[in-house]
Formats: C-alpha cells, structure tokens, sequence
C-alpha cells in the first residue's frame, strides 16, 4: 500500500472544522487563528487507502483528522487485516501515545477517505496546552475518557460467551433495579465493544429472549429475570 498525500498551504486551515475537535472545545475562532499564528503546523491531504501511520512507529506529532476519516488496523500472525475502530474528523490519532516512555503507534493508520490532516510538532503542541489551561483540561478529559472506555473493555474479555457480556453489560445499564433500560450503544457499536461479528450480538439478544431472560425492542429492552442474567455473568 503506497503513501499518497500532498502537503496543504497553511493560508487554507478551515477554523470551524478545527472547533469541531474536543481538544479545543470552548474557544473562539479568534483564539484558534491567534493561538495558531504562533506556531508552526502542517496541513497534509491523503488520497483513500493511503497508510498515514504504521504500527511501531514513534508519535512524534499531534495528528487530528481535519476532514474525512481514518481506520485503526493490524495484521494478524496469519496475515489478516483486523479492523480495530473507524476514527472521524475531528478526532486526534493515538492521542495517549503522544507523550510517555512508549509513545508509538498501537496500530497501522489508514485513510478511508480522501483526509485532511492537521500536523503539530510535540514540543509545540505542549506549548499550547501550557498556555491555554482549556486546551490542557480538554486534552486531559480525552485520554482520560479513552483510557476509562478501554478499561472497561478490557473487563468484558473476562466473560466466556456473548450472552454472558450482554448480561453483564445490560445490568451495569440497569443501576436503578428498574424493569426497562435502554442501550446506549447499536449492535454495530455492542459487536466493536464486545470484539465480535455483528451478526453474533443480534443471535445472542435473541437467545436471551427466547431464554425468557429480557424483552427486546430495539434498544429498549424489558427485564424479565434479573437474577438470571446475573446467574449468565458468572458461567
């Protein structure tokens, strides 16, 4: 897969794409532009397909989709290419491996569009957030979030079988002992979070409903034996 991008003149930044990213959430147009004429940064525009990260590679660079959209991927010792998630604009590549002893790509990085990527140098990057705390607080905020999402991802791994993740995910929803939640996630979203096909969530919600254990509506779902699923959580 070959690389294929062109740099951008910085004359061209669109502001309003770069509002749309967590790490500057809060600020003016008129910030960003002051913030930004104090330091140097790259624009680069990929074709589709073209690789813009390889795993093992050192993050020496914030790099934040600006337009279009990239995926986090890595080949398996058999050869096969694994799709880890689908990263939007706005969105920052491998922002928790900016800094630290470690600081290199988890995954190989791959346009699914033709992108736009904004380019920050570390260093630069650092003097940014030093002088503008809501920079830093959003930066925080983010990994922080990521690295909760990931935990908790992690504490599914534990569980066997798919109707024991759904049950145990459906309780932890179910804080009030209330008869009906809603999902908060599709069974797309459900299939990524679990590490699983698609169509093996929807298999297992049903077995779960002809098991007698919930009612399901799309994403309203009907407790029907409460101790059951917690009875699933530990098979």
């Amino acid at each position: 897969m070959l690389q294929t991008c062109t740099f951008i003149k910085k004359s061209t930044m669109d502001y309003e794409l770069l509002l749309r990213s967590r790490i500057f959430k809060g600020l003016a147009i008129k910030e960003l532009i002051d913030i930004f004429n104090k330091i140097p940064f790259r624009l680069r525009k990929y074709k589709p397909g073209a690789v813009v990260a390889l795993s093992g590679e050192p993050v020496e660079n914030l790099l934040l989709v600006i337009s279009g959209a990239v995926k986090g991927e890595m080949v398996d010792y058999a050869g096969r290419i694994i799709k880890i998630e689908d990263i939007p604009a706005a969105e920052a590549l491998a922002p928790a491996f900016i800094f630290g002893n470690k600081n290199k790509f988890p995954v190989n990085v791959v346009t699914l569009t033709e992108t736009e990527i904004l380019i920050i140098n570390k260093k630069d990057f650092l003097r940014i957030m030093m002088s503008d705390d809501r920079i830093l607080a959003n930066f925080l905020d983010m990994i922080s979030n990521r690295s909760q999402f990931l935990s908790e991802k992690i504490k599914f791994l534990n569980f066997k079988t798919i109707k024991a993740k759904l049950a145990q995910y459906i309780l932890q929803l179910d804080i009030n002992n209330e008869t009906f939640i809603r999902l908060n996630r599709t069974q797309n979203d459900l299939a990524d979070f679990f590490g699983v096909a698609r169509p093996s969530v929807g298999r297992a919600i049903h077995e779960l409903e002809e098991e007698g254990y919930i009612l399901a509506d799309r994403k309203e779902i009907k407790i029907l034996d409460r101790e059951g699923l917690s009875v699933l959580t530990k098979m």
